[in-house]
């Protein structure tokens, strides 16, 4: 299911969350969805599962408005931080069950190999659970319903490292089974990147990028080499940050590096290396645009 969102402008009272917001995201892919505290994600994703009216512009899941709208809401899960999913004192059982009354593709099959996946106590109320646990239930939640379009919102929130870990190994895989809109925002941008194939970056309310993941990634570039060497490679590109070593220079140059350049650096005796999609992340959202 394609999302569609047009000058999408959503205020709290005085206060601008988002601002003219306008993308398309094509049906069937993995969007990372990044941004720094305040910039507008947990909003933006509000507004897409209908749980917000936009104050200006539309959104729209196949060509409908999902605002009240009964036939495409249940076509969307969003999952957000512990809490997000059913009541402290429901059953966990029981909240199975009403995703499965609300979730025309729910899976119980599938729901019940997670629950066992991530050792989930069934038989326990949900305030039970600890933080980890109760984020491992939401996502269990989130993977089951296998709606067309599926949204985690710092869904990660209190989970150990191998739990994450198994949450993205199988996020993964029944994502290739299942082909379906997924939308991950995280702060943990290095360990969840490798699932995105295109990325949205909010700063401010505002759109700051979107594009493939791989694209962003080949404007980054680690130039390694003499000290000389590096700094006349380096005039007239951006450099996020250096490192020295002796004779030694390390820079995380941002920039178009097209194949000439890239030659012309080895050609040079420059070692050329990829900068992390979070140093590329801080760099967009630092103040320098």
């Amino acid at each position: 299911m394609t999302i569609a969102v047009s000058d999408l402008t959503c205020r709290y009272g005085p206060t601008e969350a988002l601002s003219d917001l306008r993308f398309s995201l094509p049906g069937g892919k993995i969007y990372g969805l990044l941004g720094r505290n305040g910039s507008g994600k947990t909003t933006l994703l509000s507004t897409l599962a209908g749980f917000r009216k936009p104050s200006a512009g539309t959104v729209h899941i196949d060509d409908e408005p999902v605002f009240e709208n009964p036939r495409i809401l249940r076509q969307i899960c969003l999952i957000g931080e512990p809490g997000h999913v059913g009541d402290k004192s429901d059953a966990l059982r029981d909240i199975f069950d009403l995703a499965r009354r609300l979730r025309p593709s729910w899976d119980a099959a599938y729901a019940s190999t997670l629950a066992d996946l991530f050792e989930l106590p069934m038989k326990s109320k949900l305030s039970a659970l600890s933080r980890g646990q109760r984020s491992a239930f939401n996502v269990t939640v989130g993977l089951a319903s296998r709606a067309p379009v599926t949204m985690f919102d710092e869904a990660h929130l209190g989970m150990d490292a191998p739990t994450r870990q198994a949450f993205a190994d199988e996020l993964l895989r029944d994502y290739l089974d299942q082909p379906r809109t997924i939308v991950i925002s995280t702060h943990l941008i290095e360990e969840q990147s490798p699932l995105f194939e295109r990325v949205l970056v909010l700063h401010e309310g505002r759109l700051l990028l979107e594009e493939d993941l791989d694209d962003l990634r080949a404007r980054g570039v680690s130039v390694t080499g003499p000290i000389s060497l590096v700094d006349d490679f380096a005039v007239g590109l951006t450099v996020l940050g250096h490192q020295t070593l002796g004779p030694t220079k390390s820079a995380m140059i941002y920039g178009d590096f097209d194949d000439e350049r890239r030659r012309a650096a080895r050609t040079a005796g420059l070692e050329l290396g990829p900068v992390a999609v979070q140093d590329l992340f801080i760099h967009l959202t630092g103040g320098t645009r």
